[in-house]
């Protein structure tokens, strides 16, 4: 019987992994840069080592040449739409956690279509990311499959980021037109997972960790990975999950992939401090490392980061960007921002995103996918 990664991860050693990381020297980097074939995920550990950082401007400017070899000079834009922050997790760096005493919303059709009519007013999105806290009861499959089916005429893309489901339900969703569900493992250190995650479905580990083979097994067009920044070491957390992809996408070939780099921000309610603090010139090390990792893979950066960091790094990795993002549920149109997730930090507006994409020689690209192909 073939391994899945719940049982595969039970093979690597966080401490033994931190302390490689840790002892890479400038040798190894440079072996990392010299290689002419995929990179390995010792590779990929010495481009995010501290020894790395004298490299930066080297590795910067292979990021950027392997992106417009794959991509070209072009950013995808999309949006996320939140349908719900009605949430019976109790995740201690969310606003969405279920004892945080903001008000809950589960929005309605007619608040949907108010939403799409307020979003379609900003700019001409064709990829929508549909994101719910996890309340199966009363927002689960039967509402998200719904939600899909009205939003359908007006989005050539729909994208999900909701709780965990089982197989045959990724299957009819992608049935109804999801092509794409992103998943956030939040972090891969296994013992402390559930001082970060005290109730609810998520606080089982294997359960979110098997998530990715089910979305598999279920024959979704592209799957997206991620940990929240500031929880563990990220130096140990994103190589965990640099193993998780390689084995994705060896047992998952047919699938595209994406990854996200969510740092903590701050929400309603908010008494959570981050473990670890990442830098801007860290996190855009990051950004490099994995893109000399997979010259393919989509990298995605959302409103979490400012204007100053989204710009500088629009042309030396990333392909696809949120703008105009508003994180809570009937924030475009129904309601003010009281209800929202995380803070956004860059609060421009789709335009003005645009305007900046173009003026470093790039173009926006609102529509790349047809269900007709």
């Amino acid at each position: 019987m073939t391994k899945e990664f719940k049982d595969i991860i039970n093979e690597y050693n966080w401490d033994n992994i931190q302390s490689s990381i840790y002892n890479k020297t400038a040798q190894d980097v440079e072996a990392a840069l010299s290689r002419h074939r995929q990179l390995g995920v010792e590779d990929f550990m010495a481009l995010i080592s501290p020894a790395a950082v004298p490299f930066l401007e080297r590795i910067a400017v292979l990021s950027r040449k392997y992106t417009q070899q794959r991509f070209g000079k072009t950013i995808q834009f999309y949006v996320p739409l939140y349908l719900t922050n009605s949430c019976m997790n109790h995740c201690v760096y969310c606003g969405f956690n279920h004892t945080n005493p903001i008000k809950r919303i589960i929005l309605t059709d007619e608040q949907i279509l108010k939403e799409v009519e307020a979003i379609k007013k900003t700019g001409d999105f064709q990829h929508i990311l549909l994101v719910t806290g996890e309340n199966p009861r009363e927002a689960g499959f039967d509402y998200l499959e719904n939600a899909i089916r009205l939003l359908k005429p007006y989005f050539s893309s729909i994208s999900i980021e909701v709780q965990p489901m089982q197989e045959v339900e990724y299957q009819r969703l992608a049935d109804v037109g999801v092509i794409a569900v992103y998943c956030y493992q939040e972090t891969y250190h296994k013992e402390n997972y559930k001082r970060y995650h005290p109730k609810g479905m998520k606080s089982k580990f294997d359960w979110r960790l098997d998530t990715y083979d089910r979305i598999g097994k279920a024959g979704v067009h592209k799957m997206g990975l991620g940990v929240l920044i500031g929880l563990e070491d990220w130096r140990t957390d994103v190589t965990m999950m640099a193993y998780h992809l390689r084995y994705l996408q060896k047992t998952y070939w047919r699938t595209k992939y994406s990854i996200s780099f969510p740092r903590i921000r701050p929400f309603e309610g908010n008494h959570f401090q981050p473990n670890v603090i990442m830098t801007d010139s860290e996190l855009a090390q990051l950004i490099f490392a994995f893109r000399l990792f997979d010259h393919d893979v989509e990298l995605a950066l959302s409103t979490r980061e400012d204007r100053k960091f989204r710009n500088h790094i629009l042309t030396l990795g990333v392909t696809t960007i949120s703008a105009g993002s508003k994180t809570d549920p009937g924030g475009y149109a129904v309601f003010k921002k009281e209800l929202e997730q995380f803070v956004v930090n860059d609060d421009r507006i789709p335009d003005d995103v645009k305007h900046a994409v173009k003026e470093q020689g790039y173009e926006v690209v609102w529509k790349d996918w047809d269900n007709f192909f």
